[in-house]
């Protein structure tokens, strides 16, 4: 029987012990042993739970017994989480985690301390939640070189958005319904700024590319900025929007952006709705692979939690060395604008249309106007594909010319 601790027993740590008392039977029969839990830390009693017994609020009964092999961090951040890890990886322990926080600030330090003390630190679940993908890429893929990654990574905000589309609600009426159903949190600010899509794709990159793709590196708008119009117009162009996070590379370096755009039908990733998570990984051997699922969830982020226990197990020794990404070496992470694409621009408040038309056309050679009667004041056009005008060029020409759009979004087929 294989002993380990659970590191916060809130969704996704009880989930984990849920997932384990239900399936060790299975786990027994194909790996020859178990897994027993034996000991919760928590700072919170739980008097009804069944696993009120295994509940401890002191870290040194897990930390300093050495029947426990294997550490699940569930408690999310990078305050204790990080603290309580080192100390764990020091004493030996093998951690396995979900927090794509610590993971995308601190990864480099702990794959290091982990190889140090001969232990494995694994987080499968910090990406896509049950999605299976970080075991694919240094895995299934191992035989290509991996070119663009390109995925729908926020189940909160991709549920915002499709309902924004499909039922024509707007982005805060949209937000407060996925806090009811509980997609949301209740400051949901890491979400719908794209913070947790970045740490995300920063992850991914890492492992795809072999370098550490830090993500206070990336580019990142969130989707705030989005409005029921916007989706008048995007349908009317055969699309949808969403909120993309993207890396490729390119010119030595690593281009990465978190970004909301319009996703022309054809696009693989454009009918991906609701908390549904999918990520397109493109490989010179394989080509396209697409991983698809529930993004996040407690059965569905415990599953990935507990296949890296069961990785773990099966190996019966460290493998830090397959973590996937070589954490000494920091990649040159590009901001350079998509260029080589037709823009969505959304302008409010434009009192001579006429003469900022003229203007357009002059700057932009051939640009097509649409035009909303109700709102008079409002002015929105798309421009030709431009190898040379990315978002931030065609921003600032327009505010140098006094005018300061409501939004620029990419229109991306499936080809990009």
């Amino acid at each position: 029987m294989l002993n380990i601790a659970v590191l916060g027993y809130g969704v996704v740590g009880s989930g984990v012990v849920e997932l384990i008392q239900q399936k060790n039977p299975v786990i027994k029969s194909r790996l020859g042993r178990g897994i027993k839990v034996k000991k919760i830390l928590d700072i919170r009693d739980f008097p009804h739970d069944p696993n009120k017994d295994l509940i401890t609020k002191d870290a040194d009964e897990i930390l300093k017994d050495e029947s426990i092999k294997i550490v699940v961090e569930t408690i999310g951040g990078t305050g204790f989480a990080y603290d309580i890890t080192k100390r764990a990886l020091k004493a030996g322990k093998s951690v396995v985690t979900s927090n794509k926080e610590l993971v995308a600030t601190h990864g480099p330090e702990l794959l290091a301390l982990a190889a140090e003390n001969e232990v494995s630190y694994l987080f499968e679940a910090s990406v896509g939640g049950g999605i299976p993908i970080i075991r694919p890429l240094y895995n299934c893929l191992a035989a290509n070189d991996i070119n663009s990654i390109t995925g729908i990574l926020n189940g909160t905000t991709n549920y915002i958005l499709t309902a924004m589309n499909k039922q024509g609600k707007a982005f805060d009426d949209a937000l407060k319904e996925a806090q009811s159903n509980g997609y949301a949190e209740a400051d949901p600010t890491a979400d719908v700024e794209g913070h947790d899509a970045c740490r995300k794709i920063a992850i991914l990159s890492s492992i795809a590319y072999n370098q550490f793709v830090d993500y206070r590196d990336i580019e990142t708008e969130g989707i705030t900025r989005i409005a029921p119009d916007d989706f008048h117009y995007a349908n009317q162009l055969g699309g949808t929007i969403k909120l993309i996070g993207e890396s490729r590379k390119v010119d030595g370096g690593i281009y990465a952006r978190v970004h909301p755009a319009i996703l022309d039908a054809n696009h693989p990733l454009s009918h991906v709705d609701d908390v549904f998570n999918a990520i397109l990984v493109e490989g010179d051997a394989v080509g396209d692979a697409m991983f698809y699922g529930k993004g996040a969830g407690k059965l569905p982020t415990a599953s990935a939690v507990v296949a890296d226990i069961l990785d773990i197990m099966k190996k019966n020794r460290s493998h830090t060395a397959n973590s996937g990404w070589d954490y000494h070496r920091k990649a040159w992470v590009l901001n350079q604008p998509a260029t080589g694409s037709q823009l969505y621009v959304r302008m409010e408040g434009v009192q001579d249309k006429a003469a900022l038309k003229e203007l357009l056309a002059k700057e932009l050679g051939q640009v097509r106007f649409y035009e909303n009667l109700e709102k008079p004041e409002q002015l929105v056009f798309v421009t030709q594909v431009n190898e040379a005008l990315g978002i931030s060029q065609l921003t600032g020409r327009l505010e140098s010319f006094g005018y300061k759009p409501a939004i620029v979004l990419q229109i991306m087929d499936k080809q990009e």
